[in-house]
């Protein structure tokens, strides 16, 4: 076993609470969230301005331990972006078509009811790189650090499971939480890992994890819990685990079946493909 990667991951846990934990504490300051009330409900621009700072503290941190602990470029992540427009096209598009075929089903059967539409563009603009800063933020901490070096100690089935673990724990506070939607969140966490696992490359789980939190609020979930901006309110008559209740879509049956059944159809996609290459020294 190469130890060197696990033992990364646990070198980064401590300097990430500390130094993200810094940078979060000065978004809080300027955002003006107040720190006595744990029941404030943010603004889209205060939410905004807390992720910004969140994601600046952790790209300087994986960027430091990339340069210094792990010695590789903080592009070895897996953000070569060259011959990837592709991924990005069809991560979105997944995320579009789940989201809209999930409040159709929804809306179809009762278990959410259309109130009105609420567009407003500055709200929509600001919320759109709200998700942008999330996925790419959560992809490289989870995805392009954690999973990569896990695949180093543990073959790569292991290091998936270990990383989506700790992707649903980092979750743990979110409200609304519960078992249920912990494990959504453990098969999010697989479904978005599931490609990386094979081309070691971050833009289609960037895309997918974008498009699937964007189109999931626009159509008026809640977003791991979290209440953001929605063009579409709904509202739900009775919380159950099939609409996914107070926590979002991703606390519902459907979404553990969707999320569950993406990571055997990205598993086998790739599977297919490396059948079809040529046997050479690299893929062995």
């Amino acid at each position: 076993m190469n130890h060197s990667g696990w033992l990364r991951v646990i070198a980064i846990i401590f300097p990430y609470f500390i130094l993200v934990g810094l940078f979060q504490f000065a978004g809080a300051v300027i955002a003006e969230v107040p720190f006595s009330n744990p029941e404030f409900q943010e603004s889209t621009t205060q939410h905004l301005i807390m992720i910004t700072f969140s994601f600046l503290g952790t790209m300087l941190l994986i960027w430091l331990f990339m340069k210094f602990v792990d010695k590789e470029p903080f592009i070895e992540v897996g953000l070569q972006i060259k011959n990837k427009g592709k991924d990005i096209v069809i991560g979105t598009i997944f995320g579009l078509t789940i989201m809209f075929l999930a409040y159709l089903g929804l809306s179809l059967t009762n278990e959410i009811v259309f109130d009105k539409l609420n567009f407003n563009f500055s709200e929509l603009f600001y919320t759109t790189l709200l998700f942008v800063l999330v996925a790419v933020l959560e992809e490289v901490l989870f995805r392009g650090y954690i999973l990569k070096n896990l695949m180093l100690s543990f073959n790569k089935y292991l290091a998936l499971t270990i990383s989506a673990t700790l992707f649903a724990l980092m979750h743990g506070a979110n409200p609304n939480i519960s078992w249920f939607s912990l494990l959504g969140l453990f098969l999010a966490g697989m479904a978005l890992g599931a490609s990386y696992i094979y081309t070691k490359n971050l833009w289609y789980p960037i895309a997918f994890h974008f498009s699937w939190n964007l189109f999931q609020s626009l159509f008026g979930f809640n977003v791991s819990g979290q209440d953001i901006y929605s063009i579409i309110e709904f509202t739900i008559p009775v919380t159950n685990k099939i609409n996914g209740g107070e926590f979002g879509f991703e606390g519902s049956i459907f979404s553990l079946v969707t999320e569950l059944s993406l990571v055997f159809l990205v598993m086998y996609y790739y599977q297919v493909q490396k059948k079809k290459q040529p046997i050479t020294n690299e893929n062995i």
